[in-house]
């Protein structure tokens, strides 16, 4: 691994990788890339340390057995506080989101603690799975166009006083409190609870986690055709009545 390459991590595949969430990490790879950057990508196993010189670490879903034993293994490691203390850039998404929180409601019905990277709490819904295609409203101060993505959990989640929502649903459930916000933020730590692959649908989400690490305003342009392709076509799907 060069000095200068950027340094991706994506954390667990082996236990939170549900909804082609992997696929972030392929997007952020991949847009490094075309912009001439050279990129060193390390998948982090269960069973191996995490890293603490990461310049991005993604975090996927996963079903609730998996979603404990990840927590749990996290803060045994504990080089993840390291890492973002020492500057890198978290994106997690579903369970990997709940995971960043202070606590989350684990497969044996029991309270779990999070990394408390991110002020959010999640309880366990008692009503429907939140589930289907999201529109909403970015957060104004991240300067990005409208988010699209896919949601399907049955977690609700509460944001505390220092945690942003990263975004407000236009159409969709969101963090599932009724309140109309989606995901959080504070300065480098997103989650969200939006599949999709999220970054495939948004990767102004993804060029926005570029800039963060490498401290810098603005990227050359690349071509987005696809994704513009991809996001039109699931910004309508969201608008259809149920």
């Amino acid at each position: 691994m060069s000095d200068n390459s950027l340094r991706v991590v994506w954390v667990y595949p082996d236990l939170l990788s549900t909804y082609g969430d992997q696929g972030n990490v392929l997007v952020v790879e991949r847009r490094a890339r075309q912009r001439g950057l050279d990129v060193a990508r390390l998948d982090v196993r269960s069973d191996q340390p995490i890293p603490t010189s990461g310049d991005i670490y993604l975090i996927g879903g996963g079903e609730d057995r998996p979603q404990r034993l990840a927590a749990e293994r996290l803060l045994r490691d504990g080089h993840l506080f390291q890492a973002v203390n020492n500057g890198a850039i978290v994106f997690a998404v579903c369970a990997g989101y709940q995971i960043l929180g202070y606590e989350f409601v684990n497969d044996l019905g029991q309270r779990q603690p999070g990394l408390g990277l991110l002020d959010v709490t999640t309880v366990r819904g008692t009503g429907e799975r939140c589930v289907g295609d999201v529109l909403a409203d970015i957060d104004a101060p991240l300067g990005l166009p409208s988010l699209t993505g896919f949601e399907n959990h049955q977690g609700i989640t509460h944001l505390g006083p220092t945690a942003r929502p990263l975004a407000r649903v236009r159409f969709g459930k969101g963090n599932g409190t009724g309140d109309g916000t989606e995901g959080a933020y504070n300065d480098t730590v997103f989650g969200t609870y939006m599949h999709g692959p999220v970054l495939a649908r948004n990767p102004q989400i993804a060029d926005l986690l570029l800039k963060l690490a490498l401290d810098v305003n603005a990227l050359p342009p690349t071509d987005d055709r696809w994704y513009e392709a991809l996001r039109t076509e699931r910004i309508a799907a969201a608008q259809q009545p149920a």
